[in-house]
């Protein structure tokens, strides 16, 4: 394996390996039962793939921490202020629509629900800036993306990024696009993936928070 397709594999296979267990559970159970699986394969190519490329010392903790916060208030606003979500702009054949696969039972375990937590806030935030941020929005600029430094402005490779990361989030892609956008910035700024990481993980702890105190379920796609 050469030294392109190392890094390739360390920015990339976490998240494959997450969303392939996800596209499973979707198709064949309807459920998040095989969630610690969907984690620990994403955890296992993390370790195996990515630990050359991580770091986890930001370089504006603080600053970070207000940015997850904001995108919070952003990704809840819309429902809590308006209610629009159930329109066919979100809700379609494509994008499916904003009901939980998370089945009762679920919701009452609460050994789910810690690893379900701890997988929002420490795993995905990790697997989803290194192929969002760390991957895709340089290897737009160009293929040997190691060769562009994080946090390069390129205006495709930034809106391209951002409409993408919005695709990921279904019928939350008005919300999703906002995020992407957001975060794309502060990796522009920092030029740190850990301070978007950081960021990320703020964001989907308050969800997370949100969802279990307001049984809004329906953040738990």
């Amino acid at each position: 394996m050469t030294d392109s397709q190392r890094a390739t594999a360390g920015y990339v296979a976490p998240f494959v390996a997450y969303v392939g267990f996800m596209a499973l559970e979707k198709l064949a159970f309807q459920s998040q039962h095989l969630y610690p699986a969907r984690c620990l394969a994403a955890l296992a190519a993390l370790l195996w793939f990515s630990r050359p490329y991580l770091s986890f010392r930001p370089v504006r903790p603080w600053s970070s921490i207000g940015i997850g916060i904001a995108v919070f208030a952003i990704w809840i606003a819309p429902d809590a202020l308006f209610g629009y979500r159930h329109s066919r702009l979100f809700e379609n054949s494509i994008l499916g629509t904003t009901s939980s696969t998370i089945t009762s039972g679920d919701q009452a375990n609460i050994l789910f629900l810690i690893v379900r937590t701890l997988g929002s806030m420490l795993l995905v935030p990790v697997l989803e800036e290194l192929f969002w941020r760390g991957w895709l929005m340089r290897w737009l600029i160009q293929p040997d993306f190691t060769k562009v430094p994080l946090g390069t402005y390129a205006p495709l490779a930034f809106w391209a990024t951002a409409i993408l990361f919005a695709g990921e989030h279904g019928s939350y892609w008005e919300v999703g696009l906002a995020a992407g956008i957001i975060y794309n910035w502060w990796i522009v700024r920092t030029r740190r993936l850990a301070d978007c990481m950081l960021a990320h993980a703020v964001t989907n702890g308050l969800l997370a928070g949100y969802v279990m105190t307001t049984g809004a379920w329906r953040y738990w796609l």
